[in-house]
Parts: C-alpha cells; structure tokens; sequence
C-alpha cells in the first residue's frame, strides 16, 4: 500500500477532493467504563461515488506490553452506485498514510515555506510517516529533531531517519519552525510562550477529549485552524478541553482545511503569526484515502 499512496501526492489528491462535495460522515467512539483502549467506527459517503467504512481499535498499552502498534484498524471499501464491495485494506497503514499526508496539507497551506527545523514530538509508529511527509511539501526542512519520553525510542528513529535527538524539549520548541505531535499525552508538552514567532504546529496526537499535548497559552497565541470541525471541535482535547473552559469559542477556529482548499480563508497572512493546525481525522478524509489508493492499483 505505500508504494500506491506517495504523501506528497496524496496531500494533492486530499486538496482536490475538498473542492468537491463534503461526504456525508459518522463517527462512532467508545471504551468499556474506566477502560482506556478505544474502538472507533468512521463511516463516510460520498452519494454516487463510494462509501466506506474504518474500524479502529486504540490499545495504548500495546507498545510497551506487547511490542505492537497501539493504533490497529481495517478499512472497507464500497461502490457508491451499486454497493458492490470494492475493497478491503490495512487501515493501520491507511490511516498512517491519510494522517500523515493530511498533516502535510496543513503545512503546504499554513506553514512558512523557508521552514528550516522540524520538531517531531513523539516517537510512536505514526512519527517517520509525519516526518517524511512535512520533508515532502517542505524541502526546506533541512534539520529533524526527534523528542520522546523514553530518550532510545527517539535515538532508534533518529538514527533511521538522519534526524538528531532533542534531549530538551524546551530548547527544541524554542528553535523549531514546525512542531508536529504524536503522543496521546493526558498532559501539555508544549508551552505557548516558548513558541517564536511564525511557528507552525500540527497536532495530531491529542484525537480523544481527555488528550491535550498543547497548553493555554498556545491556544492564546496561535491562530487555529482544523481538518474537519466535525473533528476537531467534538473530539480533539486540544480543543475540547479550552472550549470546555470558555478560553476560546467555535467562532475563534478561522478555517478547515475545506475552507482553506477553495480559498475562502487566506490561511497564513504573515511571517510572525502562529500557526496550530488540527489533525482530527474523519471518515471522508479516510474515504479521500481509499478512492486514491484503489485508483493507483488500476
């Protein structure tokens, strides 16, 4: 599958699609009481086209207890005249592919494009296909830093990846251009008033309502922008939670990325302006995903 889904012309392929129609999109998310580990069903369909569905499990304690990814899902995809059943495909890497390249389209229209040093927050199995991707629309990114909590999952990943370790993440925000995370952290790893001017952030790690890897403070300082409200608004903590709390309000989110394809929004209107870009995810983008690889294998 990653040979038919190249990130930066899947970024290409997610802009042209958000110049059609918006898909018609659920979103189905729960856990058994007290219970961490997630199941999620993300159907979407786009009438007369195709329909699909992703079902995704989330077992965060599956990295450190078992060696595997705590991300795991499959993808279903269906004719959207007949009904047919067209497809059936790994959505772990589906869904590595579609984030990646989604985070990559937030960054192509958001992003200063003399960006010269990448911070990648979080060490997880999504954390190269992030990378690779922002390198992609972003050629300018001449440094990678890489910051996890257990310091040899970083170094491992640096050394695969010619990036260097960020041993203080402090540092590593004040001096990064793009800040990208993936960490499910219950907690902000990242302070607003370490940001410099003209920062961008992708946050992708924070998709529950109890996960925030932002505080206030970035929230103050960055003009926010997301993939999807749909998303982003009822199911991403990094928003969630200063809802929640009267900080912001809907009315402060200045774009999705729909808005930001057709050119209703300028997007990034100078250099010194902070930029925080949502990955929430969705059904359609996943959809968006499906079509394309099916259309690459002919």
């Amino acid at each position: 599958m990653a040979r038919l889904a190249p990130y930066g012309q899947l970024a290409e392929h997610l802009f042209r699609s958000h110049l059609d129609p918006k898909a018609h999109i659920r979103r189905v998310v729960y856990s058994p009481p007290g219970d961490e580990r997630v199941f999620l069903g993300l159907p979407a369909w786009q009438p007369g086209e195709s329909l699909g569905v992703k079902l995704v499990t989330v077992f965060p304690e599956n990295p450190a207890a078992r060696g595997m990814p705590s991300v795991q899902a499959v993808y279903v995809l269906f004719d959207g005249t007949d009904g047919r059943p067209l497809a059936i495909m790994d959505g772990t890497e589906l869904t590595y592919r579609k984030t990646s390249a989604d985070s990559a389209l937030g960054s192509r229209l958001l992003s200063r494009p003399d960006s010269r040093t990448l911070l990648m927050v979080g060490a997880g199995g999504l954390a190269p296909h992030l990378i690779a991707a922002h390198r992609e629309v972003r050629p300018s990114l001449g440094r990678v830093l890489i910051w996890n909590r257990t310091r040899p999952k970083a170094a491992k990943l640096a050394a695969a990846l010619g990036a260097e370790v960020a041993d203080d993440l402090q540092e590593a925000i004040r001096s990064a251009d793009i800040i990208s995370t993936a960490t499910m952290a219950p907690e902000p790893l990242i302070s607003g008033e370490l940001l410099r001017p003209g920062t961008h952030l992708d946050l992708v790690g924070a998709f529950l309502p109890h996960c925030r890897e932002v505080d206030d403070e970035v929230i103050r300082r960055a003009t926010i922008f997301v993939d999807s409200r749909d998303a982003a608004v009822h199911e991403c903590g990094d928003l969630v939670i200063p809802l929640e709390s009267g900080l912001i309000t809907e009315d402060d989110i200045g774009a999705d990325l729909f808005q930001l394809c057709r050119g209703d929004h300028p997007g990034r209107q100078n250099e010194s302006q902070i930029t925080l870009f949502e990955n929430g995810g969705g059904g359609h983008l996943d959809l968006m995903t499906a079509t394309f690889i099916r259309q690459q294998n002919g």
